[in-house]
């Protein structure tokens, strides 16, 4: 009901405020070290090669810890603003 929505609605502001203190640690970082990688991020995913543009072309998908998938164009779109 309502009072879980609320739960599930505080817990991921609380996941979201945790990931943004994490990246803030690291922003200083000039590369992606092992102890970022594994602070910020859950899981990469590769998907399998499509040669059908007659490129080699393979999509990445990183699921963030806490977070999850943030989609790349609502990164670009933020970097841009």
């Amino acid at each position: 009901g309502l009072q879980q929505q609320i739960h599930e609605q505080e817990q991921q502001a609380e996941n979201i405020e945790q990931f943004v203190q994490r990246v803030k640690r690291n922003s200083t970082l000039t590369e992606l070290t092992s102890y970022a990688l594994r602070e910020l991020v859950k899981a990469v995913y590769v998907d399998a090669p499509d040669k059908s543009s007659g490129k080699r072309r393979q999509k990445v998908h990183i699921e963030y810890d806490l977070v999850g998938y943030i989609p790349v164009d609502e990164l670009l779109k933020a970097e841009q603003a």
